[in-house]
């Protein structure tokens, strides 16, 4: 076995159905006094209700995907009016994302409760966009002081969201088994995350009330997220980043590209790619997963999301400028040709 670097982030997790309920001794157990609530327009109802009777100072449901800067720098400063002293994000990443932009700059200790299969709040990644472009960085001061997961509140995630959302965590689980950067302990969280989500996302668009195999798709997302959290991230993640600057859905662009990343990277990281198709019981990866979508009936080309033909050449462009590390190398014509792949929606 190879020498490696294995940093384990700390993290309190609370897991399983009900769980939400121990939000008040978390809440507790930090001190807080005075929490601010961060959701989006559509869950501000469900969200006040499971806070009911706790020290909750104000409510922040303005959240929208890609934390603009404007709007974060409306949470930051609601957040100081009401000197709340913690950030409680209920909601998906782009929630999680909006408590990540307050931790960033006041320190504020945040508690999620993710409600999608994101993974962001297991990482001390955050992003924020301006105009066309996503800023991203890591820091310590945004990772979550406390997760709880319960998966009876993804029972309402709607199959199409809960699809996409679950193969954007499988994508993590992806990048970090060929990350430069990777070790032994995160490709076994990642082999085991992809095998979890690849086998409950399938049940879930089936019978979106299977307790079961939400809670499976939750333990797989977690895993998901543990594995980006110490490991860089590579091509994949740089597309959709950029991608994600011309106003493309966060959870989708990442289900769309991935087979066509893998496609790419396929003789560069050739064990990667056998751990996946071992963990979604297919022949080969990149086929294997693009398969497993087309099962779950998710949107396969960037043409049906909102990407414009034209607007390709410039995606490739700014990623092969500034491309992050990857296992085979990012060259403008190559990449410009898996865009299109991914545009057109051709199978691997």
């Amino acid at each position: 076995m190879n020498s490696f670097v294995y940093t384990g982030l700390p993290a309190r997790v609370v897991f399983g159905a009900g769980s939400v309920k121990q939000l008040g001794a978390e809440l507790e157990r930090l001190g807080a006094k005075r929490a601010m609530l961060l959701c989006t327009r559509g869950r501000a109802e469900s969200v006040q209700a499971i806070a009911r009777g706790l020290p909750i100072a104000g409510v922040f449901n303005r959240v929208v995907m890609h934390t603009p800067l404007a709007l974060a720098g409306e949470a930051r400063k609601t957040a100081a009016d009401l000197k709340a002293d913690c950030c409680v994000a209920i909601g998906g990443g782009s929630t999680i994302g909006f408590g990540k932009a307050i931790a960033l700059t006041s320190g504020l200790p945040v508690i999620a409760v993710p409600t999608t299969y994101s993974g962001s709040e297991m990482t001390t990644i955050w992003g924020i966009s301006e105009g066309e472009t996503k800023k991203t960085g890591r820091d310590p001061k945004v990772l979550p002081k406390t997760v709880i997961y319960d998966p009876e509140l993804t029972l309402d995630l709607p199959a199409s969201v809960s699809a996409a959302s679950g193969m954007n965590a499988i994508a993590h689980c992806v990048e970090a088994l060929y990350a430069h950067d990777g070790n032994p302990i995160v490709s076994l969280m990642a082999e085991e995350g992809i095998r979890a989500l690849a086998a409950s996302l399938p049940k879930i668009i089936i019978q979106g009330s299977d307790v079961e195999a939400r809670t499976a798709a939750l333990y797989g997302s977690w895993l998901a997220g543990c594995t980006i959290s110490t490991t860089s991230v590579a091509l994949h993640h740089k597309l959709c980043h950029v991608l994600g600057g011309f106003g493309l859905p966060h959870a989708e662009t990442h289900s769309i590209v991935l087979p066509h990343v893998m496609q790419y990277n396929r003789d560069a990281a050739p064990e990667a790619m056998r751990c996946v198709a071992r963990a979604i019981e297919a022949v080969d990866g990149p086929r294997g997963v693009y398969e497993l979508e087309m099962r779950l009936d998710l949107p396969m080309k960037l043409a049906d999301i909102g990407m414009k033909q034209p607007d390709l050449e410039r995606a490739a462009r700014i990623a092969a400028e500034a491309p992050y590390p990857n296992p085979r190398k990012v060259e403008y014509a190559p990449v410009l040709e898996l865009l299109q792949h991914a545009y057109e929606g051709r199978r691997p």
